[in-house]
């Protein structure tokens, strides 16, 4: 039951599936999160946070800066320039082969 409006709530259920990265070599892969341009005006341009991407496909990103923060992505690196790739402003620069 909804607490604030007394109706029966509905769980809805996805089958939306993560994507899962074939790994060539086993292992991590690092890369740095480039910012080209600084549309928001919060994080400057260059590099604005240390990633690595795990061999399952998720992502653990550390953003630097005055505020650093980590945050994983469970759906991989294209979700995350989904949400922080602002069109091309933002790339990715693999260390890692």
């Amino acid at each position: 039951m909804d607490e604030i409006s007394g109706s029966t709530a509905t769980l809805l259920r996805t089958t939306r599936r993560r994507h899962l990265r074939v790994a060539g070599e086993p292992g991590p892969r690092r890369f740095l999160l480039d910012r080209h341009q600084d549309i928001s005006g919060v994080s400057g341009t260059g590099v604005v946070a240390e990633g690595v991407e795990w061999s399952d496909g998720t992502v653990a990103l550390r953003w630097l800066g005055r505020h650093p923060t980590t945050t994983v992505w469970q759906d991989g690196i294209d979700a995350l320039l989904t949400v922080h790739g602002h069109n091309g402003a933002t790339t990715i620069r693999w260390l890692d082969a």
